[in-house]
């Protein structure tokens, strides 16, 4: 992720024929141009764009309780800006308005379903939930399984901007892919986009949450629209999560410590992405193959049976990574996770990190209840973490991980 952006509008550039930026449009051109931004986000391939202003101040007390908790964990670029974040006139001088817009993900061919031995189609989500049960699987989230989501929705977003800028002339905008301090969800509900789920990620009625967030902040004033309810009534446009807690009991480690709040700390993602050393012990027995990233909270919500295919080939899967053993991937050198990875969002976080994370599913594997592995695949298991300690060049964090995973051989 990018830590440390250069926080200004200055993505304002002259238009092709010379045009300066409009120093006013009405009220009547303005909701035109807002309408025109929604029909070209469609035809980028986004599933929703919404409008919001700049006022998250409803937001503010959370956020700082939050922090003051410490449950962003290493994560010191989400407290670095302080309030800024919910702040977003302040975090980006100029900002009068934020654009959110929501891209699906799922890899084509998701949700074809597979035929079982009596000829019906099993949901895709079962399918995935049989391979977190399977102990020799290694399981990445879906969302990375294909190419970097960060260049692909920021390529997008920059090309509707570009739209907007030659119908307006120049104007100042900052895109932004998760890659600043920025309250996206708070953002895409207030834009009417979706209500936050008790799982704390973005849900739509008929998209569920399996797609990625990014924002376009402007200085145009540009009308707002109506924003998501987190309190609304059945009937109405708002959150519509009930008294549902699916998310809350399907969480491997129990991260999600009450509605609407996650301990990053104790959630699979960060302890698998975000944390740069040891992963603590008495967590690793419940990572279980999971080797980047989780998606058990969302598998379980039951709008994601209404979950969208993306609409664009870049999140199909590559290298075989919703099939993969984890002896298969453990046994990767430096130079194939390099080549392999290239272009995917896992490589940020290094072949040491993957090793690690790799050497936990190991273990946990090792550690499965009795007749979940049979003994030519213990064995195998077993050399791979053996061999990797001969490996003169092993660093000690994947050391150190690999020994705990043998202590279960």
């Amino acid at each position: 992720m990018d830590r440390n952006p250069e926080l200004a509008i200055t993505d304002a550039r002259p238009s092709q024929d010379g045009r300066a930026a409009p120093s006013r449009l009405d009220d009547a051109q303005l909701a035109e141009l807002a309408s025109r931004i929604k029909a070209w986000g469609r035809e980028l391939g986004f599933g929703a764009i919404g409008i919001s202003d700049t006022d998250l101040s409803e937001a503010e007390a959370g956020l700082a309780a939050w922090l003051e908790a410490g449950c962003h964990g290493e994560m010191d670029y989400m407290a670095k800006h302080g309030m800024k974040r919910a702040r977003p006139a302040e975090l980006v001088a100029g900002t009068r308005r934020v654009i959110s817009a929501r891209l699906a993900y799922l890899p084509a061919g998701t949700l074809d379903g597979a035929p079982d031995a009596q000829g019906a189609r099993r949901d895709w989500r079962a399918r995935e939930a049989a391979r977190i049960a399977d102990p020799q699987a290694a399981v990445v989230s879906v969302y990375a399984r294909g190419r970097d989501y960060h260049k692909v929705l920021r390529n997008r977003l920059q090309t509707l901007a570009e739209r907007i800028e030659a119908e307006i002339g120049a104007f100042g905008h900052r895109v932004f892919t998760d890659s600043a301090p920025v309250l996206e969800v708070e953002l895409a509900q207030k834009a009417g986009v979706g209500w936050r789920g008790k799982h704390t990620l973005l849900l739509q009625r008929d998209a569920g949450s399996f797609f990625f967030l990014g924002e376009i902040y402007v200085d145009v004033p540009l009308p707002a629209d109506a924003q998501t309810s987190p309190d609304a009534a059945p009937e109405t446009p708002g959150a519509h999560c009930g008294s549902c807690t699916r998310c809350l009991g399907a969480c491997p480690t129990g991260a999600i410590v009450a509605p609407y709040r996650v301990d990053a700390r104790r959630c699979i993602s960060y302890l698998t992405i975000e944390l740069h050393g040891s992963i603590p012990e008495p967590l690793r027995p419940l990572i279980g193959n999971r080797v980047y990233g989780c998606d058990d909270c969302q598998l379980v919500c039951p709008w994601n049976k209404f979950a969208q295919a993306a609409p664009v080939a870049d999140f199909d899967v590559r290298h075989g990574l919703d099939r993969a053993s984890l002896v298969e991937l453990f046994e990767w050198t430096a130079e194939q996770f390099d080549e392999r990875m290239q272009g995917s969002a896992i490589r940020r976080i290094g072949y040491e990190r993957w090793l690690r994370n790799l050497a936990v599913g190991l273990g946990n594997a090792l550690r499965a209840a009795p007749g979940g592995i049979g003994p030519d695949a213990r064995a195998a298991i077993v050399a791979a973490l053996r061999a990797r300690l001969d490996d003169p060049c092993v660093s000690a964090l994947v050391r150190e991980h690999v020994e705990w995973a043998l202590r279960a051989a």
